[in-house]
């Protein structure tokens, strides 16, 4: 018979030989002993088996309470490592990813419900079998026994119904505290499930900080400093270049204030004067030709514990800006034509591009409203001070665009990731997303390479762009001018000196280095043949 049994001594040494030496006098086998200590107590855990005369539990308590210092002793229904082991596979079996692990022979030792499922086997029938005994499309995991990590592998499979599964598998290798491979673990995540979740993330919804893409130290610090502002209600000012991501921090902070009221965005820039403040204050009706007979609310009042968000605000007129200083100051708008003033409860975020500063030295920008929304601002760096961040942005981009897209999962070429790093962006972040969706749309296999990143100046023509001189002769980019000439003093020098060798000699170069030009040029030379050669 087998009894399990929880036994509590006072911490000793000898405890665990006492108790062997006991066991076997008694004809008793150990099929496992587990001992927790602390400082002053000791608890073992004990799996014991008699094969012999079955004693009652009873006789069995009585000599085991001749062992010294045994506080008390009690049978049990479960020992530890099967509480544990049943806890881990009730994790296991809920997961919605396939797990497979193996120990150093290879021999599964884990598979969970998802991946009987998937590989059509019964986790009884298969546990201390051989992998390969499994119908996989390969056995990747094996490489791990070796040290070797896999990350995001794709695979397919198709199921006992016919079915294709592909998935993306993960293997790596596990260690002991010896830091000795002692077996591998494989994860397996279904391409569908992967896919649905994101179509999730890139479906529009409320924007968040965690949208924001960056592990540069300046971009963080950004991040981090908008966070703490979010949840007050003083005036915001975000400055940064063009498609550095100005409206993107400006929702992020937005949802985070918790405001009951709705985000609405304006551009400075693409309204004249009087249809600039007839959105923003709104009018009564009758107060200009042309206006609604009912007349029409202002954004700020629409906004009404919301958020308004002024995008280039450098860009309004001197008059909207007096305006909107009086609304910054009292809390309240005038609609055109109206004559009493409507309270509003709003919170301001602007943006800019340019200097404002300046701006206020030149006249152009109302000094005393520069220092009522400047309160708390906030500037977001270009991407040319932030070029670790553009492999992580590009990546995000390119596997948002071909979700969307429904095309196969592809990634950068390093030749590509570098051609995007050593560009200057002028355009900032907006920039790189159209140059990843035009590669995107460009490349047909997995692999994006270099070739397909094109940026403005490249689109013009293959290869180069031309631009104009004044008096209207084309000038030629010097790469180009170069190019010529280099291809110009090869024909020269093969003519000349009759060999490729020769002329490899004269030029100053190797024999293979001038026949990687030849390559190049799609130089064609028939070596001459003369009296003595």
């Amino acid at each position: 018979m087998i009894f399990k049994l929880k036994l509590n001594f006072k911490e000793r040494i000898g405890i665990v030989a006492d108790i062997s030496t006991l066991l076997a006098n008694h004809k008793f086998n150990i099929i496992s002993m587990d001992v927790i200590r602390s400082s002053k107590e000791a608890h073992v855990y004990l799996e014991i088996e008699n094969r012999e005369t079955p004693l009652a539990k009873k006789k069995i308590l009585n000599f085991m309470g001749t062992i010294k210092d045994l506080k008390d002793a009690q049978f049990i229904d479960s020992l530890p490592q099967e509480e544990r082991a049943n806890r881990f596979r009730v994790v296991l079996d809920n997961m919605r990813d396939g797990v497979i692990s193996i120990d150093r022979e290879g021999r599964i030792t884990t598979i969970n419900e998802v991946a009987c499922q998937v590989f059509n086997c019964v986790a009884e029938k298969v546990l201390g079998k051989s992998i390969q005994q499994l119908d996989l499309p390969d056995y990747a995991i094996l490489k791990c026994l070796k040290g070797t990590t896999l990350d995001n592998v794709k695979q397919s499979i198709i199921t006992p119904g016919g079915r294709r599964y592909q998935y993306i598998s993960t293997c790596k290798p596990i260690r002991d505290s010896s830091d000795h491979i002692v077996g591998a673990v494989e994860i397996a995540k279904d391409m569908q499930e992967i896919k649905k979740l994101a179509q999730t993330l890139s479906e529009p919804g409320h924007t968040s900080f965690s949208d924001i893409i960056g592990d540069h130290p300046t971009i963080k610090e950004a991040i981090a400093f908008a966070q703490k502002i979010a949840v007050s209600d003083v005036t915001v000012a975000i400055q940064g270049a063009s498609g550095t991501g100005k409206e993107l921090f400006a929702q992020a902070i937005h949802t985070a204030s918790n405001c009951q009221g709705p985000y609405i965005p304006i551009n400075c820039a693409a309204l004249p004067e009087h249809l600039l403040e007839s959105e923003l204050f709104g009018y009564l009706g009758g107060s200009f030709t042309g206006g609604k007979r009912k007349g029409k609310t202002g954004l700020f009042e629409k906004a009404s514990q919301g958020t308004v968000f002024l995008d280039e605000i450098a860009e309004m007129p001197l008059g909207s800006q007096a305006k909107l200083l009086r609304l910054l100051q009292e809390k309240a708008v005038r609609p055109i034509g109206g004559a009493t003033e409507i309270p509003i409860n709003t919170r301001i975020i602007t943006a800019t591009n340019k200097n404002l500063v300046k701006l206020v030295e030149k006249k152009t920008f109302r000094e005393d409203l520069y220092y009522r929304i400047n309160v708390l601002p906030i500037h977001i760096p270009p991407l040319r001070q932030r070029v670790s961040d553009i492999p992580i942005l590009a990546e995000h981009f390119l596997f948002q665009l071909l979700i969307k897209l429904k095309k196969k999962m592809a990634q950068l070429s390093p030749d590509a990731l570098e051609k995007l790093i050593l560009h200057d962006w002028p355009g900032n972040v907006r920039e790189l997303k159209n140059v990843i969706e035009r590669a995107a749309f460009l490349s047909t296999g997995e692999t994006i390479d270099k070739d397909s990143i094109l940026f403005s100046h490249e689109m013009h023509q293959p290869g180069e762009y031309t631009t104009m001189h004044a008096g209207g002769k084309s000038i030629r980019p010097i790469r180009e001018q170069v190019a010529d000439l280099e291809n110009k003093i090869v024909k020269q020098a093969l003519e000349q000196m009759g060999t490729v060798r020769k002329a490899a000699m004269i030029l100053g170069i190797s024999h293979p280095a001038l026949l990687k030009k030849m390559k190049k040029y799609d130089i064609i030379f028939n070596k001459k043949v003369t009296s003595g050669n």
